[in-house]
């Protein structure tokens, strides 16, 4: 029996479907051959900063040959270029389910301190914070995910933060504490609780081929690193047991703690990073 047209179709639809997921897995995961031949050769124009994907410098001599070529930051997010942003997002909605780390960082009592400041003082706060964080993400190779609210979150993808992602992750966290101020004698400027997990997560865009939502990342290990950084007080790392496995965290003088999270059916445990992390 023949198949109707419908049924063709929605067979034309899932192969397209598939073969654009398997696209953006070998972007995410750095195997694509056009992304590894770009990064390999716009690493050596100069120069910083550069696109996070390709490479792709925004500045120095070759700046308007990028920008001819779409090699711009992305007003979404400045850290990859419009070309690599895009790319894959014209061809419709898709994405890959990669194993990557999450860092979710918090302004702990934003509330509290919004009541105590006026909104331009509050607005500069949350400004100093978000540069903080866009800079420790910066420096361990992630993709900012998200800048809202009190919220920042980076996205440690193999293929840019590179094999040891989780490890990079920590590194980050630590480094945007102390940037706030974490760590010393006085209180810190910016109090910041932080989440870090290593899990299988969907990372794409989202929405129709029309109006895509934006390049993000689902799925419970998202759910699961936010959870974290809410439970997560003024100065403290928590690191799922995931990351500390993924990253080789030396656990020996470490706090560990078992929480109930919302929404988990099991406990889950964690280890508390308050100083300089060491690894194995």
């Amino acid at each position: 029996m023949e198949k109707g047209d419908g049924e063709l179709s929605r067979m034309d639809d899932v192969s397209n479907r598939t073969k654009i997921n398997q696209e953006w897995a070998r972007f995410l995961e750095g195997t694509d051959p056009l992304l590894r031949l770009g990064r390999s050769i716009f690493r050596h124009l100069p120069s910083p900063p550069r696109c996070k994907l390709c490479n792709a410098p925004f500045s120095g001599p070759f700046t308007p040959l990028m920008r001819a070529i779409g090699k711009r930051p992305w007003n979404r997010n400045p850290q990859l270029c419009q070309f690599c942003a895009t790319w894959l997002m014209r061809r419709g909605p898709g994405g890959a389910e990669i194993t990557l780390t999450l860092l979710f960082a918090d302004v702990r009592g934003s509330t509290s301190l919004a009541e105590k400041m006026s909104p331009d003082q509050f607005s500069q706060l949350i400004g100093r914070f978000f540069h903080a964080a866009t800079h420790a993400f910066a420096q361990r190779g992630a993709i900012v995910d998200q800048l809202v609210g009190d919220e920042a979150i980076g996205l440690f993808l193999p293929a840019y933060a590179g094999p040891f992602h989780a490890r990079r992750a920590i590194e980050a966290a630590r480094i945007l504490l102390r940037a706030t101020g974490h760590g010393t004698s006085h209180a810190p400027q910016i109090p910041v609780g932080i989440g870090v997990h290593t899990g299988l997560t969907f990372v794409g865009s989202v929405g129709s081929a029309e109006a895509f939502t934006d390049f993000t990342a689902v799925g419970d290990s998202v759910n699961t690193t936010a959870r974290l950084a809410s439970e997560a007080r003024a100065g403290e790392i928590l690191v799922s047991h995931a990351t500390h496995r993924e990253a080789r965290l030396d656990s020996t003088h470490l706090e560990c703690r078992s929480l109930a999270l919302k929404g988990k059916a099991e406990p889950v445990e964690v280890w508390v990073v308050s100083g300089e992390p060491r690894f194995r």
